[in-house]
């Protein structure tokens, strides 16, 4: 009887092991995405951004899926999302594009990094207290995507002060929306476990190859859809707000209008 405990402790510390090697496969991916932007090769480190994103996801989800969640590892993981997601993308973007506007162009970096840090450290103090549905703010993964999306779609080196300006613009925009109070869906409420019909795994798949075939594409629109997302739904609701409710209909006083 008292081997089952021991085997089951010991997968238990096995398992725990799990998050924290993911986290650290994406800080590696950031550091490295970093050494490739100093190299002024973009072709090669925005995917490592991507493929850091992709560990990023998967460590919380393996976390809670094997109930090895703790504190240390959710500070882990938000230190390697510093790295990986606020100073390997503003490294990026500057040695593409911003580089091209002096001083501002490693003032708009900065800020981007800044932003993402700051995102960072106000969701660590809010996460028990809010709707775990949403995000307030683009998630520092999400931006750092987008910012990795735009430059895979154009990996040349940005020459020039009119395109410099686009994407001093871009990160400056995506720095904001950081900080911002803005709800952004968080789809934590997806269950992995849950069975699904073959027809959705057929479609799941499906799509995947599609991204696949048409990869540069597909990052790019999901990336920008995501990132449009809030600020749409909340542009859609400010209309409609200011429209008000329809005007009463008028009574009719002695068979009259």
């Amino acid at each position: 009887m008292s081997a089952r405990p021991r085997r089951a402790g010991r997968f238990r510390r096995g398992a725990s092991i799990l998050p924290s090697l993911f986290t650290t496969g994406n800080l590696f991916l950031g550091f490295w995405a970093i050494v490739k932007a100093f190299d002024g090769k973009a072709v090669e480190a925005a995917p490592l951004i991507a493929g850091a994103i992709v560990l990023d996801m998967l460590d919380g989800r393996i976390a809670r899926l094997t109930g090895t969640t703790s504190e240390f590892g959710a500070e882990l993981d938000s230190l390697a999302d510093a790295i990986s997601f606020g100073v390997a993308p503003a490294l990026l973007a500057y040695r593409w594009a911003l580089d091209e506007i002096p001083r501002l162009g490693w003032l708009a970096a900065f800020l981007f990094a800044m932003c993402g840090v700051l995102r960072l450290a106000r969701f660590n103090v809010q996460k028990h207290t809010t709707d775990m549905r949403y995000f307030v703010g683009l998630p520092i993964p999400a931006a750092a995507g987008q910012l990795a999306a735009v430059i895979a779609f154009a990996p040349a080196r940005v020459t020039g002060w009119v395109h410099g300006l686009f994407a001093l613009l871009l990160v400056t925009l995506l720095a904001f929306l950081m900080v911002s109070t803005l709800r952004y869906r968080s789809f934590k409420g997806l269950d992995l476990r849950v069975r699904r019909s073959y027809l959705a795994v057929l479609g799941i798949a499906l799509l995947f190859i599609f991204i696949a075939a048409h990869l540069e594409y597909s990052l790019l629109a999901l990336a920008s859809i995501y990132t449009l997302s809030a600020p749409s739904v909340y542009l859609f609701g400010l209309v409609f707000r200011r429209r008000g409710p329809p005007p009463p209909a008028a009574v009719a006083v002695g068979g009259a209008l």
